[in-house]
Order: structure tokens, then C-alpha cells, then sequence
């Protein structure tokens, strides 16, 4: 069978009789990355054992699965075995002589996500084993886990005792006699959450306060009125069996977020504590760092309140549970991708059915009706996905598909398209927020919409209309399209209360744009969200530490294309989405914390969270010259290249770098400091200039500039 769920599959008796170094080649081939060397060697060690152990079972209709996807969930397990009716999950650890917690738990956690989140697993004993090859001893203790849910307890064996292992826990089980129950199709199953960790998820989520993690000054009246409105929209289209697209706008703070993930849990729950049968939402987000802030902050909150309470729950459940309602957008569209006919031809996408199981209700589409997609400004362009595809990105299998016709907004329509009987996608839109090369902006959903889903009834906020929103395009956009509803409800407005939130994103707005107002509209808060400048990082500190109390964070914030920050004792956070995890979340005694203000993070990681104070050190990278913006690439070396021309490649370029400038400059809650170094004037022996990538010119037109807006300064 044709799948790209995993790197290799077969039965038993072909993997029995085929060369291991065809099978190693065929690992290489379908992974279409850049494999280590240990990987090909963990691979090799891991067929070698697995033809010698499996020799008892050859004749029966068993099937062997490597390096298996468990979807959406962007987790892999070594090896698996369908056997007799029984799902033998096995972590490798080739060459490792001693069984390590850490490894214990992963294995469990594998066989716990299928159990949960795996529809043809759902009702299947599980066994999870441990395989340090070197290992000498075995389990020989045969139990059901805490989790009474027909896994077994993990088990241990060294590559010598794996055999007899797996014949032992086939008598224990009962299982004695071949079946064929288990077969291919188990490897593209759907994915599909189980009531029960719909169940666990919903109540950890209303057990804690998103606000702490996301924005303290969320309007309830205007996020109340617009959940409303978008759940009267889901409930429409479900009544007409029709399909549905919300664009809802706010200012940054204005609770976008949190309005997604309610969305998602009331959308599962209309009833109160009753599920409604497949009328479920996901919320996804192409933002990693924010997918794993938010998901750790829930389940380390749940934790350790299940444990006051005095419940045993490890935190990997709670992490689990948030999963069903968060999730990466790209492991969604991969899913998606994994279904299709590949290569496409004559631009057409179709669904592979020796690839996809197609289920009563949503067809062959994913198991939501309803996806909400955060920073959906984000979505990227044709271009940026297709040459991304032909590539085989960075993601899962890194999956190849040559001439790939669909946007990424396109294709996430299409997706839910796939449903045959209704759906509904939210599309939360930050204005002028994208701030990576390829990020389409609203536009390229609106084309989408137009040109390949006309029967899609749109609703949108008529803020979408504003400059920052598709250039002020919107309208014009649309303006065939028979099927668009404007509503006030989509946009989010401010109460009094956050008066701020929308007050800072105007006055930011004017900066970046030179607007002669800006002054007047800081006049306007400058008592309530003080905003100071200084040329001193030292005095920039300083100031961040005046500032806080309790728990309240701060941090220093630069954007990624600022290069000449290691003179003012900055570095730069390592990407990763642990790291976004450590600085965000972790307390004042951790110099892993943004509290400790060595790490700055950039508009990459911070977008979409917040800080209660931030400094923003404003690098050479975007000057102020006259009265414009001048915008600069460090060469890594000796200087900064303008970045000039009408090409639309490089007008696209400038755009992102000042839009990453107004992401930065609207991370803080309650205020924050602006730094605009001196630079370096000083002069060698001979006259030069002692660092010419830090000259003093590079700076002063900016910091003149924001001195003149009426900032204070330290």
C-alpha cells in the first residue's frame, strides 16, 4: 500500500526475505532528508534485530512498520508491529546497555497518543517496549497500566531477549492464533480524539485562566459578543449544510487568542457536559513558539493543581490533553498532504483512496468541522509552499510533491473542503503582522475564496477594509463575490478598561508611518503605559527592573535582522520551541528567564505572546533618514547592504522588517523602554573608524525622531 505516513511497511514475510541494505535504502529514499550517520546506523541495528526476531511469526498475516507518524501529532515511533490483533509500540536505543526513565516514558507516551488520538488503535491492546539493545535483562511482569485502558505497563528488553518477550505477552494475552484484523489500513488511519480526552481536555482548559498567558485586558463584553456571533455562523452552517469562512480583526491585545480557544471548547460542548458527537474544532497555529508557551503554561497549571489535589498525573497527560484543542497548523496541512495523489497533475488536487480512509461523516476530510487558524496573515503564498513541497520541506516525512498548484490558505480551504457535509473555518487576523518572507497577508485567503471556493459563504469584520489589511484592498477584492457579510461583531473592539491596548496600537501605527498624530495620541496614554528612550542598555535594565513586581515578566526584544547587539552584552535566543518555552514560563531564579534579560528574543518568537515590560533595542538594521524608513542587511561581516529596488521580492522584504518593528513594539502590557545605541564613534591610530558597522550616523536619525514624538528619556 502507497502511504507516506511512515518510511517503510511491509509483511512479515517480505521483510523476512529481503536484503537488509534494500530495506535500509528504502528507509533513505522515503525519508528525502539529510540522514546522520548515527540514523543510518540505528536504522541498520534495528533491521538486523527485527529479521531475527520475527522468524517464529513469518508465515503469519503480520505487518512490520518503521519510523510510523502518529498523525497530527509530530511524533514518531521507532518501530511497529501488528500482530495477532496486538499493537507492539518499540523504542530503539541501539547500541545503549541501560533502560533509562526518560526512554520508559517515551515509549508509554507513544502508546498513549495512539490510544487517544488513533481511531483504528482505540479499541486495541497496546504493548510499549523499550529496546535498549545491549540491555540484559527482560520484563517478565505482565500489567495493565494505571491508565486501564488495554495498554500494558511499558516493558523492557535487550535485542537477545526482544523474542521472547513478544511470545510471552502473546500467551498473556490470549492471543494464539493468527489475525487479520490488523492490516495495512492501520497505517492511514484518521486521526480522531477519544471521548475521553475531549473530555480531559475541556476540563483542564476551564480550569485555567488563558488571560495570564495570552493578555490581562481582554474586553469579555466584545470577546463574549464575537464568540457568539462566530457560533451562531458554525450553527448555520451546520443546520444548511453549507461551508463557512469568519475573518475576525482586533488591535494587538484585543483577545483574538482567546476567543479561538473558546471557540474550540464551547464549539465541542454546546451542552454543557455533553459531547456533541462529531461537531468538533481544533485550534491551529503556524507560530511555534506560541503553540508550545501556551501548551506548556495550561498543563504545567494543571499539573500541579491535580497535585494538590493529591490525583497522580504525569505531566505528559496534561500536555496530551491539550493537544486535542492546540495544535501546528503544518502537521494539520501534512496530514492533508498525505492524502493527496501524488504527483498532481494538471493542477488538480484529488484524494489518493489507497492512502485515506474515507469515513461516514467528514469523507475524507479531518475529523473537525470547525478550524481555527491563528495569525492567519501568516499563511503562506503559492510560491513559498510549492517550492517548499518540491523540496520536501522540514517537516515529518518531508514529503515531496512536485508542482503543488495551492497557497497554503487554498489548500487549508480545500481541506476542510474535503467534508461532505458542512464545515466552518475562524481566520484570527493581526493587522500588518507578517514578518517572514513568503507570509501571504489576508489577500491570498480572499483570492481563494474567489477564484476556487465561490461557494463558500464569507464573513468578515469591516475592519478588514483598513490600510493594514490586505493594503486596503479588501473591498475591492470582494467586491464580486455574492456570498460576503460585514459584521461589527468580527471585530474586537476595546473597552475602556483596555483603553491602552488600542490606544498603543494606533500610536504605534503612526510611528512606523510617520503620521503627524503620533505625538498627540501618546500625549494620550503616556500617563497610563509609559513608553521611555534611552541610548544605554545598562540604564535600559535598570529601568525593566524598576519597573516589576511579583510575577510581572520583562524582556528585551530585537528583530532577526538585527545584527550588532553582542557589544551591549545581548545574545540572541536560540530558535527552538523549548527555549520560547524557558523564557516565557520559567521564574526569576532560571537564566534560562526573559527576567534575566541576556537572551533577547525576536518578533519570530514573541508574536502572538506578551511581556508585562519589554525593552526594544532598535538595531541599524531599519534607520530613520529624513523623513523615511532606510532598511539594512548585515553582511555577517564588515557592513550593512541597503535594501533597495522595486522588485516585488525585495518591497516584500521591506515590508516584513517594518512590520517586524510593530510586532515588537506591542509586546509589553504595561510598558516599556526603547533603546537606540550610540554606536561606536571612536577612531583608530590611523583615522578609521574603529568599528564601522556600528557607526553613530547608523542611530541618531532614529533616536532624534522618537525623542521627538515626546518619549521620555533616561
Amino acid at each position: 500500500m502507497k502511504t507516506s505516513r511512515c518510511l517503510y511497511n511491509s509483511s512479515f514475510r517480505s521483510f523476512l526475505d529481503s536484503d537488509p541494505r534494500s530495506i535500509l535504502g528504502g528507509l533513505g529514499i522515503n525519508y528525502h532528508g539529510d540522514i546522520l550517520t548515527t540514523t543510518n546506523e540505528a536504522w541498520a541495528g534495528e533491521i538486523a534485530v527485527m529479521q531475527k526476531v520475527l522468524i517464529p511469526w513469518k508465515n503469519e498475516p503480520g505487518r512490520i512498520i518503521f519510523e510510523y507518524d502518529i498523525p497530527r501529532l509530530g511524533k514518531r515511533i521507532d518501530v511497529v508491529l501488528l500482530l495477532r490483533g496486538i499493537i507492539f509500540c518499540l523504542e530503539f536505543k541501539v547500541g545503549q546497555k541501560d533502560a533509562l526513565q526518560a526512554d520508559v516514558e517515551q515509549v508509554l507516551d507513544y502508546a498513549l497518543d495512539l490510544k487517544n488520538f488513533h481511531l483504528l488503535s482505540q479499541d486495541r491492546t497496546i504493548v510499549p517496549v523499550l529496546v535498549p539493545t545491549n540491555y540484559k535483562n527482560t520484563s517478565t511482569d505482565f500489567l495493565a497500566s494505571v491508565y486501564d485502558d488495554s495498554i500494558y505497563n511499558p516493558l523492557i528488553a535487550g535485542a537477545a531477549g526482544l523474542q521472547k518477550l513478544i511470545s510471552d505477552i502473546l500467551v498473556h494475552a490470549s492471543a494464539t492464533t493468527p489475525d487479520e484484523t490488523l492490516g495495512a489500513e492501520w497505517i492511514i488511519s484518521p486521526y480522531s480524539p477519544t471521548p475521553t480526552i475531549i473530555e480531559a481536555a475541556r476540563t483542564l482548559y476551564e480550569n485555567h485562566s488563558v488571560e495570564d498567558i495570552t493578555r490581562h485586558e481582554a474586553d469579555k463584553v466584545s470577546t463574549d459578543t464575537t464568540i457568539a456571533y462566530i457560533l451562531d455562523v458554525i450553527k448555520e452552517s451546520k443546520e444548511k449544510g453549507q461551508k463557512s469562512i469568519c475573518f475576525v480583526t482586533g488591535v494587538p491585545g484585543a483577545g483574538k487568542t482567546l476567543v479561538g480557544l473558546d471557540v474550540a471548547v464551547k464549539q465541542s460542548y454546546q451542552d454543557g457536559d455533553i459531547i456533541v458527537e462529531d461537531d468538533g474544532a481544533v485550534y491551529l497555529s503556524g507560530n511555534g513558539p506560541l503553540v508550545a508557551v501556551l501548551t506548556e503554561a495550561l498543563a504545567i497549571d494543571n499539573h500541579k493543581k491535580c497535585r494538590a489535589r493529591g490525583e497522580k498525573k504525569n505531566l505528559s497527560d496534561s500536555r496530551r490533553e491539550v493537544g486535542k484543542f492546540i495544535q501546528i497548523i503544518h502537521r494539520y496541512r501534512d496530514n492533508m498532504l498525505a492524502k493527496i495523489k501524488n504527483p498532481v497533475e494538471n493542477g488538480v488536487l484529488e484524494i489518493d483512496s489507497e492512502k485515506a480512509m474515507k469515513m461516514a461523516k467528514s469523507g475524507y476530510g479531518e475529523v473537525e468541522h470547525v478550524a481555527i487558524f491563528d495569525e492567519a496573515q501568516r499563511s503562506w503564498t503559492h510560491k513559498r509552499l510549492a517550492d517548499y513541497l518540491r523540496r520536501g520541506g522540514t517537516y515529518g516525512n518531508k514529503l515531496k510533491v512536485p508542482n503543488f498548484p495551492y497557497s497554503e490558505a487554498a489548500f487549508l480551504i480545500w481541506s476542510l473542503d474535503q467534508r461532505e457535509d458542512w464545515a466552518t473555518i475562524i481566520c484570527l487576523v493581526g493587522g500588518g503582522q507578517e514578518i517572514n518572507t513568503g507570509e501571504a497577508g489576508i489577500s491570498e485567503w480572499i483570492a481563494a475564496l474567489n477564484d476556487r471556493f465561490p461557494h463558500w459563504k464569507v464573513y468578515i469584520s469591516n475592519k478588514l477594509t483598513e490600510q493594514e489589511y490586505a493594503e486596503g484592498k479588501v473591498n475591492e477584492l470582494l467586491k464580486n463575490n455574492k456570498n460576503v457579510t460585514y459584521s461589527d461583531s468580527l471585530h474586537l473592539g476595546v473597552s475602556l478598561r483596555s483603553f491602552r491596548a488600542e490606544k498603543l496600537s494606533a500610536f504605534v501605527h503612526s510611528l512606523l508611518s510617520f503620521n503627524p498624530d503620533a505625538a498627540d495620541i501618546y500625549g494620550e496614554i503616556k500617563n497610563r503605559y509609559p513608553i521611555v528612550l534611552t541610548r544605554d542598555m545598562s540604564k535600559a535594565r535598570e529601568w525593566l527592573r524598576k519597573q516589576v513586581r511579583g510575577t510581572q515578566r520583562t524582556g528585551v526584544l530585537v528583530t532577526k535582522t538585527a545584527a550588532r547587539f553582542k557589544p551591549l552584552a545581548v545574545d540572541i535566543l536560540e530558535q527552538g520551541d523549548e527555549n520560547a518555552v524557558h523564557w516565557f514560563l520559567e521564574d526569576k531564579n532560571d537564566i534560562r528567564s526573559s527576567n534575566y534579560l541576556e537572551d533577547a528574543a525576536t518578533e519570530i518568537q514573541v508574536q502572538g505572546l506578551e511581556l508585562d515590560y519589554t525593552c526594544v533595542l532598535w538595531d541599524a538594521d531599519m534607520r530613520c533618514i529624513g523623513d523615511e524608513w532606510k532598511y539594512f542587511n548585515f553582511n555577517g561581516r564588515t557592513a550593512w547592504r541597503e535594501e533597495t529596488g522595486n522588485s516585488d521580492s525585495s518591497i516584500e522584504r521591506r515590508k516584513y522588517m517594518l512590520n517586524a518593528y510593530r510586532v515588537l513594539l506591542t509586546r509589553a502590557r504595561m510598558g516599556m523602554v526603547i533603546c537606540v545605541p550610540t554606536g561606536n564613534g571612536n577612531k583608530t591610530v590611523g583615522g578609521f573608524p574603529e568599528d564601522a558597522t556600528r557607526l553613530p550616523e547608523f542611530y541618531n536619525g532614529t533616536y532624534e525622531y522618537l525623542r521627538s514624538l515626546g518619549l521620555e528619556e533616561l
